[in-house]
């Protein structure tokens, strides 16, 4: 089983060298896409051996994302790992996303801060928790999943399994595009407990997702346009309350 950790990284380098350091300990293979960094990040990543590629501005997480599952295929891996670069996903974890893809048991392994509250070491900013918790259950109720945390980035994917998949957002509501398309694609999905970590919770999003409420508009924006375009292959009650034609622009 080839497995590639996939990094998105954007203005990283207080935490670079650390994370990169850690994650060599437990992958072979680690690819480091840099989103346009303006700091150190670039010239630091060049001190280890592991691959990167490089926007040469700044095209937003799901891009990010995007690109790493591209070169997962090109590359002939069978699973992709992806985890952020701010400390707050644990390389120590990647043995348990490895064993539980060795099951054979799913194509999707995510995991969750809110699954085990007893693994919380920090507490989430308030709109950040409350915006998740809005997403993750109106997600639940459309496409019968059972998510503790539908936003947390440190996961498994199949790389065969996204190959069904056609995602093309760019941003941070990539999440939302996501798993409407796995369960549109009837992807085999589970949980696994992570550390909930908020090292630095005055880290922003930029622009007007700043403002939690145009920040939880546009991801309800997005996944209600994504139920539509997937329709025919939802059940009906996957679109109960969804206006036709929501249009899917940035707030």
């Amino acid at each position: 089983m080839r497995t590639l950790l996939a990094i998105p990284v954007y203005n990283e380098e207080k935490y670079v060298p650390r994370v990169i350091a850690l994650a060599l300990q437990y992958a072979d293979d680690i690819l480091v896409v840099d989103d346009g960094s303006s700091d150190r990040t670039p010239q630091l990543i060049a001190h280890y051996p592991v691959d990167a590629i490089r926007h040469g501005v700044n095209r937003g997480y799901g891009r990010s994302l995007r690109d790493a599952f591209s070169i997962a295929a090109c590359r002939g891996f069978d699973w992709v790992i992806t985890m952020d670069c701010d400390e707050q996903h644990e390389p120590r974890l990647i043995p348990t996303f490895l064993a539980e893809a060795r099951s054979d048991r799913y194509d999707v392994i995510s995991g969750s801060r809110y699954l085990r509250e007893a693994d919380a070491r920090d507490n989430p900013p308030p709109d950040r928790r409350a915006i998740n918790a809005e997403i993750t259950r109106e997600i639940n109720e459309r496409l019968a999943l059972n998510l503790t945390d539908s936003f947390c980035g440190f996961k498994a994917f199949r790389v065969s399994a996204l190959a069904r998949l056609r995602l093309s957002e760019d941003g941070y509501a990539f999440p939302m595009q996501f798993w409407v398309q796995a369960a549109a694609a009837e992807l085999r999905i589970t949980e696994i407990p992570v550390t909930l970590i908020y090292n630095d919770p005055t880290r922003t999003f930029g622009g007007p997702l700043n403002d939690a409420g145009q920040r939880l508009a546009h991801y309800r924006n997005v996944l209600h346009c994504e139920l539509e375009r997937c329709a025919s292959r939802l059940p009906a009650a996957a679109l109960s309350g969804v206006s036709a034609g929501c249009g899917c622009g940035t707030p």
